[in-house]
Parts: structure tokens; C-alpha cells; sequence
């Protein structure tokens, strides 16, 4: 299928392609010194102390769940409506997920009331997934985890670049954040993610984990740093590669204006929808300001109504998406709790509408009228 507007987009810059060049005629092509300048570039950006680079933004909350000690026996407090990875890392560390509700009926965030009546005395770790690039409230979660001795982890893998309500970025309020770099994100590389922390301890088993529990990395060695290695745990390889990360200090540079485009957009979406009789918009002009936007989803009356309408765009080569809560997946169905109330009901009505920075105006007043023509 060949979409006339996909649901997203990205392209690749000169620069780009000789950032990416100059790495593979180097010939080094594993974790080495591009991988650290973007952890350092990306560490600055955040204004957090440390930044460990990973394969994937699965891998960074997996070794984030490990690294601030999930294990066997525990619980951890996760929003049902999210990826399945933030569910998943859970289970990879034999700790079981707790689903949350979201705070609904316009806002899909983590709702920290709820995740304050769902702890438990195995309760080990909270994650606050900021979900469409929409800051969750991680303030209020802070204080709840700082209350009963809760580790916080951020999952920020759709909000790179977005705001908390205090004003601190995405990813830097818990324990420990965590990014992605998949192909669909504000930064966008492929695969990829990273761990920042201001925690120095975490950071350095975030570090040893990645690639497996040794001692020393084959940059080390060959730069003559170590002769030789020892293995001092269960690691994981989970090193990102050097080509992907001089992508990823190349693009961090235009990051800021891709966002500010996004931002234009979704107000060009607002404007045009908030008084259709069958759309509701989510969160409110504040939260678009902070947010760094990596979805514009908007809410109809029902499940029929949503289905319908994503039909029609589809026929108009417009592509769209949804996130079904995480209890509806077939492998966590025994997971599901009736209580979920404003996230099952947020999951039936969402649809989620194209949005990039190379998107144009007309591109989105396309977008509006399908819609509307599409809802009646």
C-alpha cells in the first residue's frame, strides 16, 4: 500500500548520509567513540549527568527495570494503555505487572491516584509511560514513590523533547528515564535507545549490563585501555552500533525544530476539530505547549464509529493507527481488571491521526476534511 499521507515520515539529510559515511569508511563499526559522543550530546541535552546508549527502547527499560532491582517476586505498576514493552519488562525480570488505569476521559496519562490505590508490599517500581509525547504528571509520582520507598521509571520513549508540568525534561523527574530511537520517533534512528539517570550507580549497571557483565568492551581493548575481560554477571547484548549512533548525534541537532513543526500542526488540528459534534480532543492547550507530539489522537462517540472511520481514510490513502490496552492482548489477558475503566473506554475510542514534520498544512487540512466527511 502506497499511503497518500502515511502516518508518519521521515527523511534522511545529506548530512545524515555523511555522518553515517564517514562512520563505516572508519571501519569501526561496533560500540566506540560515536556511541559515547552521543551519549554526551544527548546527556546535554537533557541536563542529566549520565546517558547510556542501548539497542532499543525496550532494552533501556529492561535494563532500567534490572538496574534499580525488579526481580523475582515483585510487582510493578504499569498504565494499561501503553506499548506492551512497558508491561514486558516486567515479566523479563519474573516480576509481575500491575496495570493501571489512565486519568481519562481526555487524558490517556497514568493516573497517580490510582497507582496509589494499586501498591502493594511487593509493590517494587512504578512506570510512568508519557505516552504520544504528553508529559504524564511524574511530579505527583515522584512524591508518591519518595513516600513509600518506590523506584520511579520513565517511560519516555514517545515523549523525547517534552516537558513535565514543572518544566524539567521528559525522561529526568525518576530514578531513571528511558528513550527510544525506532524509526516512528521525534529522534529517530532505526533502533535504538538510551538511559539517562543522574544516579551514578545505576548508570554503571545500566553499563555493565548492556553488554555482558564484561568488565571491558572491545573499544577498551583495542584503544588498549585493558588487555582482557571478566564476565562479573548475567549481561545482555544490548550495545547499540556505532553507524546509528553518529545518525543519532547527527539528527539530535534539527530535533528542537522537528518538534516546534509538530507542535504548528497539532494546533492547525486543533483549531479545525475541537467544535466537530462527534471529535473530542485530548489533553488541554498547556500540555500541547510542553508536548513534544509524537501522535495527534483524538477521541470519537464508539468503537463502530472509530472503525468506520478509519475504513474511509484508509480508501483515501490516509494512514492511521490505534493502541489497544495492554489487557486486551491475547497474551496478557490474564492481566485484565475490570477497574480500568477510563483506559478501556480511551482504547475503544481513539484514533490516531497522521502527524510529522514533513507534513504540510495542506497536508493536514486534507487530513480534517476526510475526517469530517468521514464522521458525517
Amino acid at each position: 500500500m502506497k499511503w497518500s499521507i502515511p502516518l508518519t515520515d521521515l527523511r534522511i539529510t545529506d548530512e545524515d548520509v555523511e555522518a553515517v559515511l564517514e562512520c563505516l569508511r572508519s571501519g569501526w563499526l561496533t560500540m566506540g567513540p560515536r556511541v559515547e559522543e552521543f551519549e554526551q550530546r544527548l546527556a546535554e541535552y537533557v541536563g542529566v549527568p549520565h546517558a547510556v546508549a542501548v539497542s532499543s527502547g525496550t532494552a533501556a527499560l529492561h535494563l532500567a527495570a534490572l538496574a534499580v532491582g525488579v526481580g523475582p517476586g515483585d510487582e510493578v505498576i504499569v498504565p494499561n494503555l501503553s506499548f506492551v514493552a512497558s508491561a514486558a519488562v516486567a515479566r523479563y525480570c519474573k516480576a509481575t505487572p500491575v496495570l493501571c488505569d489512565s486519568v481519562g476521559p481526555n487524558d490517556m496519562s497514568i493516573d497517580p491516584d490510582d497507582v496509589c490505590r494499586r501498591v502493594t508490599a511487593r509493590t517494587r517500581a512504578v512506570v510512568a509511560v508519557h505516552l504520544m509525547g504528553y508529559a504524564a504528571d511524574v511530579e505527583r509520582l515522584r512524591a508518591l514513590c519518595d513516600e513509600r520507598e518506590l523506584r520511579l521509571i520513565e517511560d519516555a520513549a514517545q515523549a523525547f523533547g517534552a516537558r513535565t508540568r514543572s518544566g524539567r525534561w521528559t525522561g529526568t523527574v525518576g530514578d531513571i528515564g528511558c528513550f527510544s530511537f525506532f524509526s516512528k520517533k521525534q529522534l529517530c534512528v532505526g533502533e535504538g535507545g538510551m538511559v539517562v539517570t543522574s544516579d551514578a550507580d545505576l548508570a554503571s549497571r545500566v553499563r555493565l549490563l548492556r553488554s555482558h557483565a564484561m568488565t571491558s568492551v572491545t573499544w577498551e581493548r583495542h584503544q588498549g585501555y585493558a588487555e582482557s575481560y571478566d564476565v562479573v554477571d548475567i549481561g545482555f547484548n544490548f550495545r547499540l552500533d556505532e553507524p546509528r549512533a553518529a545518525l543519532g548525534s547527527s539528527r539530535i541537532a534539527r530535533v528542537d525544530n522537528d518538534i516546534a513543526t509538530r507542535r504548528q500542526l497539532v494546533r492547525r488540528y486543533r483549531r479545525a476539530l475541537r467544535s466537530h459534534a462527534r471529535i473530542d480532543l485530548l489533553w488541554d492547550e498547556d500540555d500541547v505547549a510542553r508536548s513534544s507530539h509524537f501522535a495527534f489522537p483524538v477521541l470519537v462517540p464508539d468503537r463502530d464509529m472509530r472503525d468506520r472511520l478509519r475504513a474511509s481514510l484508509h480508501d483515501m490513502g490516509i494512514q492511521t493507527t490505534v493502541y489497544p490496552g495492554i489487557a486486551e492482548l491475547s497474551e496478557y489477558g490474564g492481566y485484565l481488571d475490570h477497574t480500568l475503566t477510563h483506559s478501556r473506554e480511551l482504547a475503544e475510542r481513539h484514533c490516531v491521526l497522521p502527524l510529522s514534520p514533513l507534513m504540510t498544512e495542506a497536508d493536514v487540512d486534507m487530513v480534517i476534511t476526510a475526517v469530517s466527511n468521514g464522521l458525517g
